[in-house]
Parts: structure tokens; sequence; C-alpha cells
């Protein structure tokens, strides 16, 4: 996982619900797939400013890290903080981390790479122009 502290512009507020405890009290650590997946798919929404048309184009998960570091329990006041990083030609790089809004604790954190996917093509595509620009636009210290 990355060690660089990142400035996230992008906040998930995350409703813990009871069937995502486990018999040991605390969020299962499936569940926090299931989290990050939420937050992945608002950032995108939000920063294209449109849902994904996902039978035209998308994106892919490639590869995903998560780390789990601190359990989450269900009266948690928990949010993802989402960041796009790094933009390549057909894949980006996404840092998450799951967050208790109250006293700042890093529960999770997740890394993933996404490929950009073309349904006609049936594969990887060049990132569409229209969303690299506004990835860049949102996120004001991105690589390349």
């Amino acid at each position: 996982m990355q060690s660089k502290e990142f400035v996230f512009y992008h906040k998930t507020p995350i409703q813990i619900r009871f069937n995502d405890i486990d018999i040991m009290a605390h969020v299962n650590n499936s569940v926090y797939q299931n989290y990050f997946d939420l937050a992945r798919t608002q950032y995108f929404n939000k920063v294209f400013n449109e849902n994904i048309n996902w039978k035209v184009r998308a994106l892919v998960l490639a590869k995903i890290t998560i780390e789990y570091l601190n359990p989450i329990f269900l009266e948690e006041n928990i949010v993802v903080l989402s960041k796009v990083f790094k933009l390549g030609n057909k894949s980006l790089h996404m840092h998450q981390k799951i967050v208790n809004d109250d006293t700042k604790e890093v529960k999770s954190t997740n890394e993933a790479i996404l490929v950009s996917f073309g349904v006609k093509e049936d594969g990887a595509i060049e990132m569409p122009d229209d969303w690299r620009s506004k990835i860049i636009t949102c996120e004001k210290d991105i690589e390349f």
C-alpha cells in the first residue's frame, strides 16, 4: 500500500446495517469491500456528473488490496474517503480508506487499479477524454 498521505476530495457516509455485524460484534471483513464499492461508484458518479452507462463503457477492477487496521462496530459513524491518485492511458489507481468520522481513526485502507473497459470492444480501451478531464479537475495533485 501507499505510504504517502493523500488529500481526499470525496467522502461517502456509510450506514452500517445490523446484518453487517458478525459473531464478534464488529463488521465482518467481507463487508468492507461492499463499503469500498459503494464509495467508488458514488465517487465516479459525482466526478463524472453522470451515472456510468455500464452497457457502453465501464471501469473494471484489475487489482485490489485491502488492509484491515481496526474493527468497525455497529454504532460507529464511518465514512469512506476516495481518491484517484494516478492516471494512465487505460487505467487508474485509486486509494480509499474507511474512517470513523468522529474520532478520525482509520479502520481500513484499500488500493485498487481500475481499467477503462469498452463493452462493444470487449476489452480495455483508452480512458475516455471526458472521464480523464473530469478526474484531473477533481484531483488537483494527480500523478500521470
